[in-house]
């Protein structure tokens, strides 16, 4: 990846997670397990409560009316529950519940990712906040991964890191919640094996959905080998564990600018360059990186 789109990354990431340490819970926040809260009690000062934790159990232990659950309820909607509970012993009771200290949100962050493990987040944090948590993207080579998201009560969604944090769509960066558990897509890699007139014949570590010309730039064709790209030739065991040859002017199809045409490598694939007998244009690996044809492997 490149260094200014490494450093537009880590600037998104890092500004967002500023932002969500410091933003409070919102109007329409739930209260949650591990949350500090306030009960104002109007006109009752030994019932008001300055702090209460939400026990395991989601309830706030209040005196008189007891254990009272507020877990899951906006504060509006936790200051009702609560008047109802004292006015079993008080006329009308006028109730206020705010949340002082919200707890923090536990975050799984696992895959490409530079390290990998739990982490605590603020209560609003997003899923940038949880990607910075854990130091980053691992290395990527071309396009931005996946990001798999599953909530605690099983529900899955991925979200495109490369539409999010390269062409910055921050729709898809999505609130996280509590015992959430978020993969980021590894490249998987595999290897072919190229021989004939290359620089460096043997195994070549590739993408998957890399395809032929990528495979052979690698590998490199230096004029001075004379390789003949008209007849690279490629050996593939199919499915059936049946062997598959099939000859292919590569030439051609970099010459007509359809690189669709190139050829999808799959593991195991053998790649044979052979020699020309006489003198043949040959596609510099070079001039194709500089062209943009094939992006150099790491980068």
């Amino acid at each position: 990846m490149r260094k200014g789109v490494l450093s537009a990354v880590f600037a998104l990431l890092a500004i967002t997670s500023a932002g969500a340490a410091l933003a409070a819970p919102s109007p329409d926040y739930h209260i949650r397990v591990g949350d500090t809260v306030s009960v104002t009690v109007y006109g009752e000062a030994a019932l008001s409560q300055p702090t209460l934790r939400v026990l395991p159990g989601g309830a706030v232990a209040m005196p008189l009316a007891g254990d009272v659950v507020i877990a899951g309820m906006t504060p509006p909607d936790a200051s009702n529950a609560i008047a109802r509970a004292l006015s079993h012993y008080l006329r009308q009771p006028k109730v206020t519940v705010a949340v002082v200290t919200a707890a923090t949100v536990d975050v799984l962050v696992l895959g490409n990712v530079k390290t990998p493990g739990k982490y605590p987040l603020q209560p609003e944090a997003r899923l940038t906040d949880a990607l910075a948590a854990a130091g980053g993207l691992g290395p990527v080579d071309g396009q931005l991964p996946n990001a798999r998201l599953q909530a605690a009560d099983g529900t899955v969604s991925e979200v495109s890191l490369q539409k999010l944090l390269q062409q910055g769509d921050v729709t898809l960066n999505v609130p996280v919640s509590n015992q959430m558990t978020i993969i980021v897509t590894a490249p998987l890699t595999m290897n072919v094996q190229v021989f004939g007139a290359v620089d460096h014949p043997g195994d070549v570590a590739l993408h998957e959905g890399d395809r032929l010309l990528s495979a052979i730039a690698r590998a490199g064709t230096s004029p001075t080998l004379n390789p003949d790209l008209n007849r690279v030739t490629l050996r593939r065991i199919q499915a059936d564990g049946t062997p598959k040859t099939q000859i292919i002017n590569l030439y051609e199809i970099v010459k007509g600018g359809d690189l669709k045409k190139d050829i999808l490598l799959q593991k195991g694939d053998i790649v044979f360059i052979p020699q020309a007998s006489g003198k043949h244009d040959v596609l510099s690996p070079v001039m194709a990186i500089l062209l943009g044809i094939v992006k150099p492997f790491g980068l």
